[in-house]
């Protein structure tokens, strides 16, 4: 897993990121993956966007996240959440003692892990019949500003790939991570921005330039085009796609 590529963007990251719809925890909640009891391990758990809204329905959790610039924002908002331990390593190598866990989350960083070494790190800290979660917010392809978005980001990102590093969201590429049957569910999680969050949405993204960039003024101007072709009083809607995957390995 290459730790270094949400350097500096702590801040905007936290700030610009969405939130997890409630829809997503009463499934996880129906499902009785969750509960009073359960103690969780939330991996690549980034600025704790997903750590904080999951610890309202758990005994307690670790995050584990390896970039220290996320880490350290994150750890800004666990001082009100006691039940949250912050954890400095990799999703290949969590430290967590074996079978220590009733559930493994993963939310917006699948797609950075080695999973064939994280599916092990799973299997070594899940109690028997533990599971793991995984969940991305997903940004709306068939969308016009989507479209136009992505197209900015192709011209001027090098490293772009499409939504979360362009992985295959279909259910048949998660077959060889999890065994046997899993879910997989999806929900709407549908934002409005204002032009400065549409902004720091961009940035905060793996492949955006940094401000020291030579193209970054030229890749804001490019998005800040994009929010005028689509504002409405000084807002856009942003359509995203919650996806969660969920089962044993």
């Amino acid at each position: 897993m290459n730790t270094n590529k949400f350097d500096s963007k702590g801040n905007v990251y936290s700030k610009a990121r969405p939130s997890y719809p409630e829809a997503l925890f009463s499934f996880l909640l129906a499902e009785r993956a969750i509960g009073k009891d359960t103690v969780a391990a939330d991996i690549g758990s980034g600025t704790g966007i997903f750590t904080i809204a999951l610890s309202q329905f758990v005994n307690s959790i670790f995050a584990v996240e390896p970039n220290g610039d996320m880490r350290r924002k994150a750890e800004e908002k666990y001082i009100s959440a006691l039940n949250i331990t912050s954890i400095n390593a990799t999703a290949e190598n969590t430290s967590l003692p074996d079978c220590s866990v009733d559930l493994v989350t993963v939310a917006q960083a699948f797609h950075w892990f080695d999973r064939g070494l994280f599916k092990n790190e799973c299997k070594r800290i899940l109690k028997p019949n533990g599971k793991v979660v995984l969940v991305w917010n997903d940004r709306d392809s068939e969308s016009e500003i989507i479209k136009d978005n992505f197209a900015v980001n192709k011209k001027y990102c090098k490293d772009f790939k499409g939504s979360s590093n362009g992985i295959d969201f279909s259910k048949d590429s998660f077959c060889d991570f999890f065994n046997g049957d899993f879910d997989m569910v999806e929900f709407c999680n549908n934002l409005v921005y204002t032009r400065e969050d549409f902004i720091a949405r961009n940035l905060s993204s793996s492949y955006a330039p940094k401000e020291n960039d030579i193209i970054y003024n030229d890749y804001v101007k490019a998005v800040e085009e994009v929010f005028e072709k689509y504002q409405v009083n000084g807002t856009v809607k942003y359509p995203y796609i919650t996806r969660c995957y969920i089962g044993t390995i």
